[in-house]
This record gives C-alpha cells, structure tokens and sequence, in this order.
C-alpha cells in the first residue's frame, strides 16, 4: 500500500524539538467547516503546502471515501507533495455496529486512502451512542476496538477523537473513561478529548483532563470548540494537565464560531511555555502563513487576531507612544518580529508628539527631534481628524501630510483645475458614467475623458488617460478596496462623506483618505493622493 512521501520527521516534536509533543491541524476537515469556506482540491493543496512549511506536526486532510473531493485530495497529495515536516491524516469513523471492520466499506477507504496516520472519531458520550448509533453502550466499545485494532494490524499509526468527551463525562464519567481505556488498549496512540459543542471554561477542562490522565494513563490529547470564547484558553489548560496533543485549525476556522486558533496556541507553546513545537525559525513565518492561508480560503485577514493580526502590535495612544519611544516592551508582550509582525503607530486624533515621531521613523521620516515641525503635525491631524479624516486607515496620506509639512511645499506631480463626472440614467434602463479631468503637468495643460461602470471609475480612468503619457508607471497601479462611511447621518444626503481607497503596484499595498459633503469630491481627493503616493514609490521625482 502507498503511503503518502514524507521526508525527515515522522510529525512529533521529539528529539531535537522536544518531548514528543504534537500540533495536529485540522484546517483542511473540520476549519474547512466554516461558513463561507469551499475549499477546492487545489485550494486544499495550496493549505497542505503552507502548513507543512509552516511545521505543524499533522494535517488532517479529510473524510476519504465519505467525500470524493477528499478522496481526490488524498490521491492528489500524494504525488504532488513531498511534506518536510508533517504526516497526513486521513479522518474517518469507527466501523458501523453489527459488521466487523474488515467489512466496513469506509473503513477500507481510510485504508487506501495512503496517509500513515488516521484519526477515528468515536462516541464517548452515552446519550449519543444510544440515540445517534442507535446502539449500545457495549457494541460502541467493541466498535472504537475493533476499528482501533483493524487499523493498527494494516501499519496505521490511529488517534481516537472523543467526540462530545466533556460533555459525556459530565454525564457518565465511568462510560468516557472506558471508551479512552478501550481505544488505548486497542493500540491508538492518542486519545483526544473532543469539547464538540464548545461549551466548556479552562477550569473544568483542566480538571477533566487531569483525571482522565491519572484514571488511564493514556496518552491525551485536545481538540476545542470556541463557542464559549475559549478555545484557545480551553487548549493551554488541557496542555497544563497533561494533554500532549493539540488540534487547532489556521485562523481559527471551523464549525459555528470556528475552534482553537493554530497560531495563538503554538505562539504560546513556544514563547510562554517555552516548548519546541516548531522547526527552527517557523515561528517568525507565522503572520506570513496566516495570511497566505486566508487568501487561499478568500476571506479577509483578522486585523485583530492576537499575534498575526495587522492591529496586533499597533499602538494608537499618545501616553502608549510616549512609553513604547522609550522601551517598546513597555506595552508590548513579545517583540512582534519573533513571529513576523511589525510595530505600527497610528496617528489619530489621539496623537501626541511621541506618536508623529515614532510614525515619522516607521516611514522612514526622521523629524531630528524639531518640535516645532512636530507640534505642527500633531495640531493639523487633530484639526483634519476632526472634519472627519482617518489617518490611523490611510498611511499614504498622512505620509504625504507630513512630507509636506516637513519640507514645507506639497510633492505633486499634477496640479487639477477641474473635474467633472456625470451619471446618465437612459430611457432603456441602461446607465453611463463619464467624466473629464483638466489639468496641468509638466508645463501642460491637459483635457482628459473616460467611461466606467461608476462616477469614480470613469474618473478613475479620465485621469489614467490624462497622466500616463508623462508617467507610464501608473499603468501598474490598481485600485484594489474602496469604503464609504458617512459621518454624519442626521444630515442625510447632505452629510460628510469619507472615503478610503486602497490602491496596490504589484510590490506593496497603500490607502488613502479623502472627505467632503460630495461623495464623488472625497472620492477625487483620495484618488489624487493614492496617484500621488504611487509615483513617489516609484522613485519619480515631483514636477509641480
């Protein structure tokens, strides 16, 4: 039988990283669970990669035989991935009551699926067994048995996922505890203690696991829900009782409100706990994978998520800039470059001196301790910030306020003398967007029309038409996000609006920030900056 190829290690955090500790991530089966998530077969591989060279100990792959984009997957995996650190799992459940499992056709499926290790998810709870396998409390056990036994006759390294343990041991200790005993005394190497339903506080979850291991002194392990807030919480305390075995999903996808995040928990085995669970240097490519994984899965990074997040190590403060310019780890926990993240100031009307300093140096503006530059910044902000601009949302923007402010004349590269855009409603139903930009560059004057699907797009594109000729480098700029906040709603269509424009070259990524009482004039201002900010990146030197 053909096993999936696997170069060093064998997926435990033994030897050289440790003592025998495992991160098994089920991203690709229950984090792909998730609302919003349709993994394809080459999405799944894309996720396979990353968590392999991320570190993690287990990927489980899927429900082979029971889904044939898993069966696919596995079949796939096996030929195109040559995995460095982790072994596949193939997932399944114990044989069907009243056949052996040698007869169980799904059984046979993880079988041929390849992988070396398969996780069988079990009954632990007793009102399941009854009502959902419609069994008995006995034949539930010669199931995880004989299932258990089956897989390890074939060369199969078995964990057992408690299904509903906590839940089921509250019920009926003595019924969980012999479903942990029985798989363990079957062969499987580890038995998880599933919280299903996330219902679970790190107390009890400690308490159980720490008598379940002095009961049976089975090899334990974890598997958390976080429908309490606690999967995370509930992860550590199995860990601080015993459990050697953790699973976790990227991001923490997965099921209603997702389970245990994968990089919280192995941030924390790591850099609190002090445990290797991790090949040299992976730690710092967390925020990186993270990332990578949510693009694969087309949902948009968390900006809040502990230690990944883009919000993570930011500071908004002045009374927090003032410290963090004297020791960063004043208000910080960890360096964020130990696991790939950045400090970040955020000016905002909360800004004081430190804050336009330290923001200044992230940019790469030394203000040379000028107070009176600095004290100009922090009274323009504020005074902005309170018409309704958001800097803290728009880097490239303020960069350029505080360009200007230090060398004391704005950096254009045009300079507009009008623009218009118009919106045709026609008699047939259809609509047409046009506008025309006039202005000047390089000693020229210059009138330039365009069309799009929308006033700004057309505008947009009228000023492409109008700059490209001087500067062909803005034919790699795309607008990639455009948000509309109105700020102040009681005054309906007459409110000021404020808009936010993302805008990419290929290389990098940079917002910007216009506001005024006319959607389409906040539009034009943020679409002048991002143009402007562009072209400085690109080394072009300002003309007007």
């Amino acid at each position: 039988m053909n096993s999936t190829r696997q170069a060093a290690g064998d997926g435990d955090a033994r030897d050289e990283r440790g003592d025998g500790f495992h991160v098994f991530d089920t991203t690709l089966r229950d984090g792909a669970q998730r609302e919003g998530i349709n993994l394809t077969v080459a999405d799944k591989l894309a996720i396979a990669r990353h968590l392999d060279e991320f570190g993690v100990g287990f990927i489980e792959g899927g429900w082979p035989g029971a889904n044939p984009r898993d069966t696919e997957f596995f079949a796939r995996a096996q030929q195109e991935i040559t995995f460095r650190n982790a072994r596949l799992v193939a997932f399944g459940a114990t044989r069907r009551a009243g056949i052996t499992a040698a007869e169980d056709p799904q059984v046979r499926a993880l079988a041929e699926a390849g992988a070396p290790v398969i996780t069988l998810v079990a009954k632990a709870h007793d009102r399941h067994v009854e009502l959902a396998l419609r069994t008995t409390l006995d034949e539930n056990l010669a199931m995880v048995r004989d299932t258990v036994s089956h897989l390890v006759g074939l060369g199969r390294r078995v964990f057992v996922d408690c299904e509903h343990f906590f839940d089921g041991y509250r019920a009926n200790p003595a019924y969980a505890t012999s479903v942990v005993r029985t798989a363990t005394e079957a062969g499987a190497d580890v038995v998880v203690l599933c919280d299903t339903n996330g219902g679970m506080l790190p107390a009890q979850i400690h308490a159980t696991v720490a008598t379940v291991l002095a009961d049976t002194g089975a090899r334990l392990g974890i598997h958390a829900q976080d429908d309490t807030g606690c999967a995370v919480a509930n992860t550590l305390a199995a860990v601080d009782a015993g459990a050697t075995h953790v699973q976790c999903t990227a991001n923490g996808y997965g099921e209603r409100v997702g389970n245990a995040n994968l990089f919280p928990v192995v941030a924390a085995l790591e850099l609190k706990y002090d445990r290797r669970v991790l090949p040299e240097g992976s730690l710092r490519e967390m925020t990186r994978v993270s990332h990578a994984i949510a693009e694969v899965v087309n949902l948009a990074p968390s900006t809040h998520q502990p230690y990944v997040g883009l919000s993570a190590f930011a500071h908004k403060a002045g009374l927090h800039a003032s410290a963090i310019k004297v020791d960063p780890d004043l208000y910080q926990h960890i360096d964020p470059e130990l696991v790939g993240n950045r400090l970040r100031m955020l000016v905002s009307d909360m800004a004081g001196r430190a804050s336009i300093e330290l923001k200044g140096r992230e940019l790469g503006i030394d203000l040379g301790g000028d107070r009176e530059l600095v004290g100009r910044v922090v009274a323009r902000v504020k005074e902005r910030e309170l018409k309704g601009y958001s800097y803290e949302a728009a880097d490239a923007s303020f960069e350029l306020l505080l360009r200007e402010e230090a060398e004391g004349r704005a950096r254009r590269f045009f300079r507009t003398e009008s623009w218009r855009a118009i919106a045709e409603d026609r008699p047939d139903g259809s609509h047409a967007n046009e506008a025309t930009v006039k202005l000047w560059a390089k000693g020229e004057r210059i009138v330039a029309t365009g069309e799009g699907n929308g006033p700004v797009n057309a505008l947009d594109r009228a000023l492409r038409v109008a700059l490209e000729r001087f500067h062909p480098q803005l034919g790699k700029l795309e607008l990639v996000d455009y948000k509309v906040r109105i700020l102040e709603g009681r005054h309906g269509t007459q409110s000021t609006t404020r808009v936010l424009i993302s805008t990419t070259d290929g290389d990098g990524e940079w917002s910007t920030v216009g506001v005024a009482e006319n959607v389409i004039a906040a539009s034009w201002e943020a679409l002048e900056d991002a143009y402007t900010y562009g072209l400085l990146r690109a080394g072009v030197e300002p003309t007007e």
